[in-house]
């Protein structure tokens, strides 16, 4: 690669950079600035914004409410997603194509779309909206995520592993918890941490299906209505350094993990 060359990927890269960081980095200056409306300049600065966010009872629940929704879709997901990779991953039988195509599906519709029709299906079932209704939306939402990451760590497991279990006289239960179920550990882990921040995040299943009890991004998107304040970005900062050291977290968990198996 010649110096023309490395001068505008260079170029593009930092471009890249400040097209994803700048705006992160002004909700956060926003957050401190000691007035009711955001914008510059900032003449003063105040935490007083940070700390309403943990003194707002509201905000406080919504978040709880998030939480235990992408806990519990998260559970879900991958019980359902590991499942079918096994099911899936190393098989032939017929309709394989079919199940795969089906099980990706939820990942490749656009979200408007989805959760219109689960809007529409939950009235259909006689699912009031709430937390049972949102739960079922985002772990359907997940599970074509943990299925992709689960096979991609099944297709490396040695076979040769799994017909030793079973020559010395291991059933396929016991050599499944005993060697794939180690093996797929990491793979989970970290399906695990992808499924919990996009269950947190998403706010159009949330918003058609929720009921009076609203999701962080529904509470922020309210809030929103009544005009941009120094709060707003207050709530998306504090969730936005929660999201980042999960996911930092969770990336050195899993290599880890992979090193150690």
């Amino acid at each position: 690669m010649n110096r023309k060359n490395r001068i505008i990927l260079s170029c593009v890269y930092w471009a890249f950079v400040a097209y994803v960081f700048v705006p992160l980095i002004l909700m956060v200056l926003m957050g401190f600035k000691d007035s009711n409306f955001i914008g510059f300049p900032i003449r003063s600065y105040t935490l007083e914004w940070y700390t309403g966010v943990f003194d707002d009872a509201e905000t406080i629940s919504a978040f709880v409410y998030s939480v235990a929704i992408a806990v519990l879709s998260t559970v879900i997901s991958i019980l359902v997603g590991t499942w079918i990779a096994v099911l899936l991953e190393g098989r032939s039988f017929w309709g394989r194509a079919v199940v795969f195509g089906m099980t990706v599906l939820p990942a490749l519709i656009p979200g408007i779309i989805s959760a219109i029709a689960f809007r529409i299906y939950a009235r259909y079932l006689g699912i009031e909206p709430g937390m049972g209704a949102i739960i079922w939306a985002h772990a359907v939402h997940n599970v074509p995520f943990v299925v992709l990451v689960v096979m991609a760590r099944l297709s490396t497991l040695p076979k040769s592993q799994i017909e030793a279990a079973r020559d010395l006289g291991a059933d396929p239960l016991i050599a499944f918890l005993r060697i794939t179920f180690p093996y797929l550990v990491p793979a989970i882990m970290g399906a695990s941490i992808f499924c919990l921040l996009l269950s947190f995040d998403d706010f159009v299943r949330s918003f058609f299906l929720g009921g009076y009890e609203p999701t962080l991004p529904v509470l922020i998107f309210a809030k929103l209505k009544s005009g941009m304040s120094p709060e707003i970005n207050a709530i998306a900062t504090v969730a936005l350094v929660l999201t980042a050291v999960i996911g930092v977290w969770a990336e050195r968990f899993t290599r880890r993990m992979n090193k150690d198996s």
